[in-house]
């Protein structure tokens, strides 16, 4: 390439047809309409439950319930028979090795 190149820069309005939109500037965000996004509205909105879907939150929270009463049923039985297992054992121990 020599010095004497030129650069040519060219803005692409339409492309097979089909016209590009120009990219919004970095720091910009716009919606549709062309008005600044205010993210500080979501804050409030993702903290407050739509009440539309309490049938499925109330499945939901059923479902969870069931799964820990379970877990918590699993672990008493497991720790039961642990504290069975244990005594059964000592008791053979206490068989085999008097302290009288």
């Amino acid at each position: 390439m020599s010095g004497n190149d030129q650069i040519i820069e060219a803005e692409v309005v339409e492309i097979d047809g089909v016209a590009m939109e120009p990219r919004a500037v970095r720091g910009e965000s716009r919606s549709e309409g062309g008005r600044r996004i205010d993210w500080a509205v979501w804050q409030g909105r993702v903290k407050r439950l739509n009440g539309r879907w309490w049938p499925l939150w109330l499945v939901l929270g059923l479902a969870v319930l069931v799964v820990a009463v379970i877990v918590g049923i699993c672990v008493a039985v497991i720790y039961s028979a642990w504290r069975v297992f244990k005594a059964i054992l000592m008791g053979f121990v206490n068989l085999l090795n008097p302290q009288r």
